[in-house]
């Protein structure tokens, strides 16, 4: 008596195969872009909240002023946008300029495929006082920077103690949206 031995699959089960293989690639290939697209949102607000906290705890540390600048070369506070990259510095001299005695600290480079804008007080620079307040351009402690990629963002609250936090919410219709606000606590 001889035994067939089946090495391989036929057309028929192959073809079922396939078709299963597609149907969930067509299932999970938008949830995933849906993950990503939120994934990229939150590393960019947290990598905007690590440099909120590391010049907050610089200026509490050093007993000075620490600004957060708008910079696109990384050497000075003249950037158009906040989505051009900013940087932190040690503002011993005019207040939310890089001059003579200020040290650069960390240089964080341009945002990829958002927008970052800082609403009323902080449009230009944010400062953390010795006493780990914040200020910003008109010299109040409180304001909001929002963080938008495609329809979703991220608003970033700095309170009036200079502690920040991160809250969801929808970008404006236009994406070089107005620089007024309600400034929440």
């Amino acid at each position: 008596m001889t035994v067939l031995i089946n090495k391989g699959f036929s057309l028929v089960e192959l073809m079922v195969t396939i078709s299963i293989a597609s149907i969930l690639l067509a299932v999970a290939v938008p949830s995933y872009q849906f993950l990503m697209k939120g994934s990229h949102l939150t590393t960019q607000a947290n990598e905007f909240m690590t440099a909120l906290h590391y010049a907050r705890s610089e200026a509490v540390k050093r007993g000075m002023r620490i600004t957060i600048c708008k910079s696109a070369d990384g050497a000075t506070c003249n950037g158009d946008s906040w989505q051009d990259g900013w940087l932190i510095f040690s503002d011993a001299g005019i207040a939310g300029s890089v001059d003579g005695g200020d040290e650069i600290l960390r240089v964080f480079p341009k945002l990829t495929g958002s927008s970052l804008k800082g609403r009323s007080n902080f449009g230009d620079r944010i400062s953390y006082l010795r006493n780990g307040r914040s200020q910003g351009d008109s010299n109040l402690p409180n304001g909001t920077f929002t963080l938008c990629h495609q329809e979703d963002a991220r608003e970033i609250i700095i309170n009036v103690s200079g502690r920040a936090r991160v809250k969801k919410a929808d970008c404006p219709a236009n994406k070089e949206f107005s620089d007024e606000s309600e400034d929440e606590n």
